[in-house]
């Protein structure tokens, strides 16, 4: 039971969110042998890389608004256009749109379009390292699809949440290359089957006609997998918005969704077509992982799982070799039928969560400050590969505002609790990638960028003419390791965010 101190606690921060005026940000260090959570399976070295590019990323959004505090006391000195400039480049990295500044001496300083015009430049610099640069490199990336088919498996599909809680959840969480994972998140989970099974048409055509990622007589198989989530500090309020925060409702739906999924496969295709599958709950304030182990059909059940927790905390004191033991061991006994294939593989996530587990207790304690939404912009549309840390981004996957009504609903609710409530805008990137092979690809994604624009000015009027909402648009080419190509700024229609 949690103490009357602390449900208060919850209660205040739920009633002021955590963002942006207050987020808290990592501190400690990350340590190994010794150290706070320390565990003999733990990948000190990975935990100090990904900590460093947490703290970098999240602290160039954690700065702009004291930047800006800065800036606005200064809006009537004489030289104030080069004063604001010289502060923005020294602590932000980029000057100011010259306009908005020139304008405050006719009128008060329009912070709104400011903020959001940091948040969009903040992003697409971090954007651009990242692809330019690739800073969370794997190091055993290179072997990560040899050992996924030694599993049996060619191709591992993940469908979290499109909460911002969850964005890590593949390079962080469960420490796997990202360029490896086919990632795409929904509210609650719920992932399209019908786009999921041209998905698997897709991969199974690849393996018949170009032999990619192996070729179609190899005996494995395509593996989807659902990650639900939960709260461990306040479950009843800070779990899954889409499904009430009740735990059980969700970890239902992600394997409804599922079964739904595997029987639409094998209804549409004969000769044995099938997938596996694979349910994971993830608690969002320790980062551990349950994984429901399926039986000897691949059948998943709600209550027959494995707690990457409990075996962290029952192996910390074993020797490495002695830990890997028993998690394979504790596998074994949770689903003594399952695929020894599927074992291997879950017994390699189980340990990748210890790390994490260990990063989390090391660089917040028993958990994250920020239990709720803490996220620093809403992102809509198709794409978002480099959005690989927790709370930075609320993703709406989506081709039209109408088709994901019930994302980018919560998303604005979210932002409306977290910006709104201090006077600052809703930013929103509308990206969509495409692929530069296929003739007019860049061409519909424009379109689509524009369009998807206007539905949500259309369909949030009212934030939007208070400037209470902002616009970026973009493209990308995923053939290249090119950054983003700005199309669009509501901020300032004449200059773009980014642009050099």
């Amino acid at each position: 039971m949690l103490r009357s101190s602390r449900q208060s606690a919850l209660a205040a921060r739920r009633m002021t969110g955590t963002a942006p005026l207050r987020r808290p940000g990592a501190v400690g260090a990350v340590g190994g042998s010794g150290g706070a959570g320390a565990h003999p399976l733990c990948r000190v070295d990975e935990n100090a890389q990904l900590l460093a590019y947490e703290r970098m990323v999240k602290e160039a959004f954690d700065g702009i608004v004291p930047i800006l505090k800065e800036i606005s006391a200064l809006q009537h000195e004489r030289d104030f256009v080069a004063q604001a400039q010289r502060s923005a480049q020294r602590r932000l990295g980029f000057e100011l749109p010259v306009d908005i500044l020139e304008g405050a001496w006719v009128e008060q300083l329009d912070m709104r379009r400011l903020f959001a015009w940091c948040v969009f430049q903040t992003y697409k610099r971090f954007c651009d390292d990242f692809f330019a640069n690739d800073p969370l490199a794997s190091a055993d990336a290179d072997g990560f699809d040899a050992f996924l088919q030694a599993c049996g498996f060619h191709t591992l599909d993940i469908s979290p949440c499109a909460d911002g809680r969850l964005a890590h959840v593949v390079r962080y969480v469960l420490r796997l290359p990202h360029r490896s994972v086919r990632r795409k998140s929904y509210a609650g989970a719920l992932f399209d089957i019908e786009n999921s099974l041209e998905k698997w048409v897709e991969t199974e055509m690849l393996r018949y006609r170009e032999g990619r990622p192996n070729l179609a007589d190899a005996p494995t198989r395509y593996l989807k997998s659902v990650v639900y989530h939960y709260s461990s500090v306040d479950p009843q309020h800070e779990g899954c918005a889409a499904h009430g925060s009740d735990t059980q409702k969700a970890a239902r739906a992600g394997l409804d969704r599922l079964n739904g999924f595997r029987e639409a496969v094998e209804n549409s295709f004969c000769c044995g077509a099938s997938i596996d599958l694979l349910l994971i709950g993830l608690d969002t304030d320790t980062d551990a992982i349950r994984v429901h182990m399926p039986d000897g059909q691949g059948n998943l059940a709600l209550d027959r799982y494995v707690d990457a927790l409990e075996l962290y905390q029952s192996t910390r004191s074993m020797g490495a070799g002695e830990a890997a033991t028993m998690i394979v061991a504790a596998l074994s006994q949770s689903a003594p039928e399952c695929a020894e294939g599927m074992q291997q593989l879950v017994a390699r996530l189980i340990e990748n969560n210890i790390s994490q587990i260990v990063y989390v207790k090391s660089a917040h304690g028993e958990h994250y400050p920020d239990i709720g939404h803490a996220e620093r912009f809403i992102g809509a549309g198709v794409g978002f590969e480099e959005i690989q840390l927790r709370n930075l981004m609320y993703f709406a996957y989506l081709n039209t505002v109408e088709e994901a009504t019930p994302d980018t609903d919560v998303g604005i609710k979210i932002f409306k609790g977290l910006n709104v409530a201090r006077g600052l805008p809703v930013p929103i990137v509308v990206r969509f990638d495409y692929h530069s092979k296929v003739p007019g690809a860049r061409e519909r994604a424009v379109e689509r960028c524009a369009r998807v624009a206007g539905a949500l000015k259309t369909r949030y009027a009212d934030l939007a003419e208070k400037g209470l909402l902002h616009i970026l648009q973009l493209v990308r080419d995923c053939t290249t390791d090119a950054g983003v190509e700005v199309l669009a700024c509501s901020v300032n229609a004449g200059v773009k965010a980014g642009a050099h």
